[in-house]
């Protein structure tokens, strides 16, 4: 945790080009937590596409009810512990893999977003990559703030001289280098703990990223993020939202509301347990009132200690219970994206994502309430995903596995890490030697 002490979250190095490696994905959230492991391996040169140099094939799946998290923060560390041994542990298995470090993605802590510029002097008459490296070093550092950590900092444009917009500046001729940088940050104290739960279990945190962006990388294709897409990850405990244009991530945003606010409106208004209320809103929950929903009953199971047999309530009391809850939500991703970059995207559309995106319906309200064409954002292009991770409440997780493919567009400060999957004895322990001396 000591690049977090310096309010930088850790970040991995870029992918050898031409090399297969393992990765490990841990997506902690408020109701579940995902781990996957999967090996990229490079594409021939020929079907690479810019942003998808390698494809990813999953080894490794487990997850499991999250325990000790509330609105994807840590709130008893014993419990969220126990909870992430156990999910890895799942994943391993599957693997046949001994896990060292894995990617996380991180939803609590107020994500925001802050355009920094940073400059410095060219060495020599040519911009090289020692220059690139120093003024990305500089951009990062530059945005350190107090109690913040940042998780992202990614270069929107180069400056050369009094030349802005270029977008690779190498061999270029100039006396001062400069960059825009788009820098997103996160509550210090959420990202601490976050690690120090996976920590505990034995685990390096091999980077840290924002749920959205990483939902954007899997569930996007390529011309969405070319002509302008808001992603809105609806998850329990939080809704966050990336936006992206001109193939980059431009916008994070996010606020404590999700799923389980929905669910805790059922139990209150059915006087159910929340368990009930879960199962109940997972199976029958709707924000779409249909004509026939005044005489469709659903059974509301007794609360212990009840001696009245089960009660009964209709569709539309379900719906009118969900609906202004989801629409709320709605209003409030609605206000984010018009003070956002997305505000200059007209035609731009929403792509849904997370385990609360699932309720019936929700695509057509949300595209009444944003004014923008919606629908529901799946993983894409992932390999050896089992039936339950195909949905969007996987995004993150399947894309927390794609990210490596990215990490070459961030500012990576070297240090001592260890392997993200290894087989355990000898033989791994020679390998990691070759590719860490080699």
């Amino acid at each position: 945790m000591s690049a977090l002490q310096l309010g930088l979250a850790p970040k991995m190095k870029p992918l050898p080009p031409k090399r297969s490696v393992l990765v490990a994905a841990l997506d902690v959230g408020t109701s579940k937590i995902a781990c996957m492991i999967a090996r990229l391996r490079p594409r021939p040169a020929q079907d690479a596409s810019s942003r998808r140099t390698h494809t990813v094939d999953v080894v490794g799946f487990g997850h499991t009810l999250a325990r000790g998290m509330k609105a994807g923060t840590v709130v008893d560390l014993a419990d969220a512990e126990a909870a992430v041994r156990q999910c890895a542990n799942l994943a391993e298995r599957a693997a046949r893999l001994q896990l060292d470090a894995v990617i996380v993605s991180i939803s609590s802590g107020r994500p925001a977003s802050e355009l920094i510029s940073a400059s410095v002097d060219v060495v020599g008459s040519a911009i090289g990559e020692r220059d690139i490296a120093r003024v990305l070093t500089a951009g990062s550092r530059h945005s350190a703030r107090q109690g913040r950590a940042v998780l992202h900092s990614l270069p929107i444009g180069y400056v050369v001289d009094d030349a802005s917009g270029i977008r690779d500046p190498r061999g270029m001729l100039a006396r001062r280098f400069g960059i825009d940088m788009h820098v997103v940050t996160a509550d210090a104290s959420a990202a601490r703990n976050l690690m120090l739960a996976i920590e505990r279990c034995h685990l390096e945190v091999e980077a840290m990223v924002t749920s959205p962006y990483v939902a954007g990388l899997s569930a996007l294709a390529d011309d969405e993020t070319d002509l302008g897409t808001a992603v809105i990850d609806m998850g329990a405990g939080t809704t966050t939202i990336a936006v992206f244009a001109g193939g980059r991530f431009l916008h994070a945003d996010g606020f404590a509301l999700g799923g389980r606010h929905v669910t805790m409106d059922i139990a209150r208004g059915l006087n159910a347990r929340i368990a009930d209320a879960e199962r109940i809103k997972t199976l029958y929950g709707s924000v779409l009132a249909g004509g026939s929903d005044e005489r469709d009953m659903i059974t509301v199971p007794r609360v212990e200690g009840e001696v009245e047999t089960p009660r009964f309530v209709s569709r539309a009391n379900l719906v009118r219970i969900i609906k202004p809850r989801v629409e709320e939500i709605l209003e409030m991703v609605r206000d984010r994206l018009a003070a956002s970059p997305f505000a200059a995207e007209p035609r731009g559309r929403v792509v849904l994502t997370g385990g609360a995106s699932q309720l019936t319906g929700l695509p057509g309200l949300a595209a009444q309430i944003l004014r923008r064409p919606v629908r529901i954002g799946r993983p894409l292009g992932i390999g050896g995903l089992p039936e339950e991770a195909k949905g969007p409440a996987f995004a993150v997780a399947t894309g927390l596995l794609v990210y490596p493919q990215a990490a070459h567009l961030e500012h990576f400060e070297p240090r001592t890490t260890r392997h993200s999957a290894t087989g355990g004895g000898y033989i791994a322990r020679v390998g990691r030697w070759l590719r860490e001396g080699f």
